[in-house]
């Protein structure tokens, strides 16, 4: 079966991050020569709190590994039980991280070659899209006497192998054996078991180097495909090729849905600068363009400083850039298409005579006295109307709620008038969210995020106006 020395192997754990979670619970099963040998399971003591969250999930208590023993004590039992095998487990490259991380806690090594059999059952099931123990189990009819606990996962592990070797002849199960030996592209930094460690559903992930300021910070729908697609060895540019061989350290801030993964990224990178962001930094100058009617000469627009103001009065505000370049080039665009004086609206300096753009018949002319100053500034009114920021379609803040079936976590975010006035994971903690609700400040990556994800069906379905 596999190898001649095999072990199936699972870890219940304190969280995801082999780095800085620990195991709760080990289970081996020692086949050779297809002969199970041994079998072997204890409890470990973490030295650490497990999370309510994970109690919940395993039903390992910290109750119950209080008075179980340290990894240390166990580990010469385990590395016995390993040695020379193939070590087998599902998703195997988090349960070899985790393994491999306690050894190095007390100053040993660790290695042993790798099978994964979600890999393996990706490879002789394609017809399949769902690879998880738990499918596994239902499209096998496994028996686990126990999910989420280390030996009830592991017997389902060895009974799978049985299947698979009784049903595919050896030269087909010898390649899939290799494709799901196959170690993953990673940087050389980057701890054994991280990556595998992420979890599938959407949330924020940020890359870290060599110190504790990130190099990146990301967004997806599903973390762990995305922070995978970062490593592949077929990268797509140069750059983010580069990016991969810097990181050194990977943390993950999961989310209930699309929309907080996108305003968390959004809030994330303005606070913590990463050096590799262009998008979504600090925004102190964004401004918008007003029109003051009592100016004769020079530009008849003004700027006025948007972010973190209350867009409550901003009914004469138009547009939101954050550069003076960015605001030109649109300026430029609607002057083209309706004639009108680069001078007056701000894109050129003020001269005497006409403008260039007259002189090319691209400005009716009120810089040298042939429109009248009101029936240029009548039109430029009426064009500014396409960049005014948009009118809030409720009467006060509402709630936005997300929820993901999968990972069963939710959230409400309270928004007004395209300000994030806060979210909470809990309904029951909306209350106290509403009775102290910060003063509204805009943002305008929140603005243009919030905009994009109400003009959409399912978000606007999403929102409960709060009176």
């Amino acid at each position: 079966m596999f190898a001649p020395k095999i072990a199936f192997i699972d870890v219940e754990t304190t969280g995801a991050n082999p780095v800085v979670d620990r195991v709760t619970e080990i289970a081996i099963l020692r086949i050779e020569d297809g002969v199970l040998v041994e079998r072997w399971s204890s409890l470990v003591n973490p030295g650490m709190a497990i999370p309510p969250t994970i109690q919940g999930f395993t039903g390992i208590t910290d109750a119950m590994v209080a008075d179980a023993p340290p990894f240390a004590d166990l580990a010469d039992g385990v590395r016995a039980l390993l040695a020379d095998c193939v070590f087998v487990a599902h998703n195997a490259r988090f349960d070899y991280g985790f393994i491999k991380n306690e050894f190095s806690r007390i100053g040993e090594r660790f290695d042993a070659p790798v099978l994964c059999t979600v890999k393996l059952s990706r490879a002789l099931y394609p017809q399949h899209h769902r690879h998880g123990l738990d499918a596994l189990i239902a499209r096998h009819n496994l028996t686990c006497s126990a999910r989420h606990r280390a030996m009830g996962d592991t017997e389902a592990l060895f009974q799978f192998a049985g299947i698979v070797a009784d049903e595919f002849p050896p030269e087909i199960l010898g390649i899939a054996i290799a494709k799901a030996m196959k170690a993953p592209s990673r940087p050389v930094g980057l701890p054994e078991g991280v990556l595998e460690g992420v979890p599938e559903g959407p949330g924020v992930y940020l890359f870290y180097g060599e110190n504790e300021l990130p190099i990146y910070i990301g967004k997806s729908v599903s973390l762990r495909s995305r922070v995978m697609s970062h490593f592949s060895s077929d990268h797509s540019s140069t750059k983010e090729a580069k990016l991969a061989q810097q990181v050194r350290r990977v943390e993950w801030l999961p989310t209930a849905g699309e929309l907080g993964a996108l305003l968390l990224e959004a809030r994330l990178v303005k606070e913590r600068k990463p050096t590799e962001n262009r998008k979504l930094r600090e925004t102190e100058a964004v401004f918008g363009l007003r029109y003051d009617p009592t100016k004769k000469r020079g530009p008849v627009l003004v700027r006025e400083a948007l972010n973190g103001a209350d867009p409550a009065g901003w009914d004469a505000v138009n547009g939101a850039f954050r550069t003076k370049k960015e605001a030109d080039n649109a300026l430029r665009e609607l002057a083209l298409l309706y004639k009108l004086c680069p001078r007056r609206i701000g894109t050129e300096p003020w001269g005497d005579g006409a403008c260039m753009a007259h002189q090319m018949k691209r400005c009716a002319g009120v810089c040298c006295g042939k429109e009248a100053h009101a029936e240029h500034d009548e039109r430029l009114l009426k064009v500014l109307e396409s960049l005014r920021i948009r009118r809030w379609p409720w009467d006060g803040p509402v709630a936005v709620r997300e929820h993901h079936p999968d990972t069963g976590r939710s959230a409400v975010h309270v928004v007004d008038r395209w300000c994030l006035l806060g979210s909470v994971e809990d309904e029951g903690e909306l209350g106290s969210l509403l009775e102290a609700l910060p003063p509204r400040r805009f943002d305008l990556d929140t603005y243009r995020i919030l905009q994009r994800w109400l003009d959409t069906p399912a978000g606007r379905s999403a929102v409960t106006p709060l009176g």
